[in-house]
């Protein structure tokens, strides 16, 4: 049965289910005004690269998911593991035993991380996963008797999650208006942005900057109060901003001179989105203190999320006084979730067997060349990204990188003008995000590509119609 015709079998009232929507169903991110009038566009079916929305047509998932749809959409051996260990063990407590997919999955993951690495914990998702490392770094200092020595560093632009501690440490300035956060632990820094450093500014005196901030920031707060400094490799929800090339290196530098432990926020860029299991070490040059992953984990399947601790770590509380009884309280139900691990390993299997993280770096530059020729629309300031992610920023006057007065909505309408056309953008006010899944192809990249053209020039062409922009 193709997806099409498993779609159609159920002959979904389309009219009721909307209406159920807008009734019930709250969806993250809501504006108040529109709460029981916005309802999302329904997709009713994936296979491969693609989804199905609820009349049937195909759309390139041109954001993966959320970042996260690696082995894409259907597959038959990802669905039969997960119903194989729900028919042999759904749940058990793991506050009173453990199971063998969570064992096996740790082992792999300890295997590809860098360096020391090999301590992992399992939580439900990538805010949980982020969370979690933030409290064992309070735990850590607590353990080693120095309780002031609890700052975080994050960065501008930067999204680390949506619980209360970690969307504290979100840079995302549009989205805090109407939320509290964490004001007393979190400090945050500018984001490493190349296409907005001051004009004439190098690159080489850019990076300088920046690495200069953050060891003043670390100096002003005093190096005995900031326990750690949380980075993503790339920025992604923030809109695929690539820092410099040497920023990684130096900024890890720094934390270990003032003793701060350097979290790398792999949620987005972890599990080969970048051609490799973690890009830390492969791609930036630096063996963090802690790597936090979710999402490519299973592909998608179901949630699960954790993060890998530096052994180095547990060896230097082991060695504090009174420390051997101290309790890490922190975990989740459905941490090491044996039918999430069993997705997990599965999702290992499929990559090494379809040779997934070598096909990402063969196709990444055929993927980056090929959006980077939409660098000749008006609308288009810059286009930038790495491996199998890439933003789009759209901008009032490429010249002088103006913002759009109505950015809110530009990404938008791109949106909507391709969906008609076949594909789904990731629409992030004035920026176009794209992250398929891994097995993409360039036949459906440049189909792909050629769909979003349309879409800027359609929406170019609304916005000069309506007086919104000079074109």
């Amino acid at each position: 049965m193709t997806t099409l015709q498993a779609i159609q079998q159920y002959e979904f009232d389309w009219d009721d289910l909307y209406a159920k929507a807008r009734a019930n169903l709250l969806q993250p991110w809501p504006v108040v005004g529109e709460v029981g009038r916005e309802v999302r566009s329904f997709i009713g079916g994936g296979d491969g690269i693609y989804v199905f929305d609820e009349l049937g047509r195909p759309l390139i998932d041109g954001p993966g998911g959320m970042w996260c749809m690696q082995v894409g959409h259907r597959r038959r051996e990802m669905a039969e593991a997960i119903a194989r260990q729900a028919m042999t063990l759904a749940y058990f407590s793991p506050w009173s035993s453990t199971t063998v997919p969570a064992v096996e999955l740790a082992g792999q993951i300890a295997a590809f991380a860098p360096g020391d690495l090999n301590r992992v914990f399992f939580t439900t998702g990538g805010s949980t996963a982020v969370d979690t490392a933030l409290r064992f770094v309070h735990f850590y200092n607590n353990v080693l008797g120095r309780p002031g020595k609890k700052r975080v560093i994050s960065r501008e632009h930067a999204f680390h999650g949506s619980t209360y501690l970690t969307a504290s440490c979100c840079g995302k300035l549009r989205d805090k208006p109407f939320m509290d956060e964490a004001t007393d632990i979190v400090r945050r820094i500018s984001a490493p942005y190349p296409y907005r450093r001051p004009d004439g500014m190098s690159i080489a005196d850019y990076t300088d900057f920046l690495v200069d901030e953050l060891e003043a920031t670390i100096l002003e707060e005093g190096p005995e109060r900031v326990a750690a400094f949380i980075a993503e490799p790339i920025l992604a929800s923030g809109g695929v901003i690539v820092p410099p090339p040497a920023y990684h290196r130096r900024t890890r530098e720094i934390c270990a001179r003032y003793d701060v432990l350097y979290i790398s926020d792999e949620v987005v860029t972890g599990f080969g989105r970048l051609g490799h299991i973690f890009a830390s070490e492969p791609v930036f040059g630096i063996v963090p203190d802690i790597i936090t992953f979710a999402k490519g984990v299973t592909s998608g399947y179901v949630p699960l999320g954790g993060l890998a601790i530096s052994e180095r770590l547990f060896e230097r509380m082991k060695a504090a006084p009174g420390a051997a009884k101290a309790m890490f309280s922190n975990g989740y139900t459905n941490s090491s979730h044996p039918v999430a691990c069993a997705a997990g390993l599965k999702n290992f299997e499929l990559f090494e067997r379809d040779n997934i993280l070598q096909h990402v770096r063969d196709i990444a530059p055929y993927f980056q060349a090929a959006l980077k020729t939409l660098e000749d629309l008006e609308l288009v300031g810059e286009v930038r990204g790495m491996g199998l992610m890439a933003g789009i920023e759209l901008v009032a006057d490429r010249a002088t990188h103006a913002p759009l007065d109505f950015d809110l909505e530009v990404a938008r309408r791109i949106d909507l003008h391709c969906h008609e056309m076949g594909l789904v953008v990731r629409p992030l006010f004035n920026m176009c995000v794209m992250s398929p899944p891994l097995i993409i192809r360039e036949p459906q990249i440049d189909l792909m590509v050629d769909i979003l053209r349309r879409g800027i020039e359609a929406t170019m062409d609304d916005l000069v119609r309506e007086g919104l922009w000079h074109g």
